[in-house]
């Protein structure tokens, strides 16, 4: 089981959980901003590039207060691209940067992919589309796959053996990188600056004197860079090192940097049951709500858990999976039915995989600043939403 990378609840310590509905997703403009402040300035210093991942957090009606900050989006295929483009996350015709990467295009988008994106991104030298691309006049670029996992689990790490991510770097051939203006590569989930360091050197060690012939290269993403412990100088310093020996543009690509402690899943206990063990059931769903808590998995950090021996409750889903549980939490209070629960560090990942599975509603969407106070519903779903993805 993965560990949660929350730092604590913030500013959500003085948040009234029953100012919303429940469920709902609530994040803290402030610690978006915050967030965004410490990626420009890592921009600043390094001269880097810095993207946002949409496929972490695409909550457009933040796009205003990315676009002020960050230099571009990067994007998974067209849908991503044209939301970066339509909710202006990426203006048209301006000096930020849309890069593109799918390990695979389908023919009937790359026209229009090409349009929308500055940087277009293929998963082999070989990969159909790349001939377009080129005619097109989009820069292209070459994901590779430096063969050094450094990831904690297989699931998450794109140098496990066998990836579909990213070209083996030991399988470049003379000349095959020549074509291309851009080298990518994402290796890292939820890491310090160390395992990139260590990649780069790996990369620099076997590709050497091709790098002097691109125009961008890009460390992708998976840096959790706004992370207190993270070595954001030893950062700067190799993105600044990288640029000047090869006189080439860097570009960063954080998703859950941006989002890192800026939102929580707010829910109501609906009902105790005792088992084996004591249950509190929600009308939150990890299955529905929360994904990665089944599939990473991990145990979500939530707002009041005391660390010594207090009330132990299972925080049940409302979903029929039997696996659908956020795990065992020890609290100070007995829970009462109608009582408010609220799980940490949920703003990235979450929305944007958030589903209506077993008929589960999708929880809403508030936008809270905890500088301000001031909330806003952003936005709230409906029966249409679950019956309108349905045949």
């Amino acid at each position: 089981m993965l560990p949660t990378q929350s730092g604590g609840p913030g500013a959500f310590a003085q948040f009234d959980l029953k100012r919303v509905p429940t469920p709902c997703y609530v994040v803290d403009e402030e610690k978006i901003r915050s967030n965004l402040q410490i990626l420009r300035d890592i921009g600043d210093r390094s001269g880097a590039r810095v993207l946002l991942a949409l496929k972490a957090f695409s909550m457009w009606s933040l796009a205003g207060l990315v676009e002020e900050y960050l230099d571009g989006c990067c994007t998974s295929g067209l849908w991503e691209s044209r939301l970066a483009r339509e909710k202006n996350f990426v203006p048209q015709k301006n000096e930020k940067v849309l890069s593109t990467f799918s390990p695979a295009l389908r023919e009937e988008e790359i026209e229009e992919i090409c349009s929308l994106s500055d940087h277009l991104i293929f998963n082999s030298p070989h990969a159909f589309g790349l001939q377009y691309a080129r005619k097109s006049g989009v820069s292209t670029g070459l994901r590779i796959n430096p063969e050094l996992s450094l990831g904690l689990d297989p699931k998450y790490d794109p140098c496990a053996e066998n990836s579909r991510l990213g070209y083996p770097m030991s399988k470049l051939g003379t000349g095959e990188l020549s074509g291309f203006q851009g080298l990518h590569f994402h290796t890292l989930c939820e890491q310090n600056f160390e395992p990139l360091l260590k990649t780069w050197q790996r990369i620099e060690q076997q590709l050497g004197g091709t790098l002097h012939h691109l125009e961008w290269i890009n460390l992708g993403g998976g840096h959790h860079c706004t992370r207190d412990d993270y070595d954001r100088d030893g950062l700067v310093e190799l993105i600044s090192q990288i640029s000047q020996k090869y006189e080439v543009e860097v570009f960063l690509e954080p998703g859950e940097a941006v989002a890192l402690d800026a939102g929580i899943l707010v829910g109501e206990v609906l009902d105790i049951m005792d088992a084996e063990k004591r249950h509190a059931l929600l009308d939150l769903s990890a299955t529905c709500h929360a994904p990665d808590v089944i599939e990473a998995p991990y145990r979500p950090a939530l707002l009041g858990e005391i660390m010594e021996e207090g009330y132990e409750y299972f925080l049940g889903g409302s979903s029929c999976l039997t696996a659908d549980s956020f795990g065992s939490y020890q609290l100070s209070d007995e829970l009462n039915r109608g009582d408010r629960v609220a799980f940490l560090d949920q703003a990235h990942y979450t929305m944007v995989k958030a589903n209506t599975f077993n008929g589960v509603p999708l929880p809403a969407i508030a936008l809270w600043n905890s500088k301000t106070d001031e909330l806003k519903m952003i936005r709230q779903f409906n029966y249409e939403e679950f019956v309108n993805r349905l045949s």
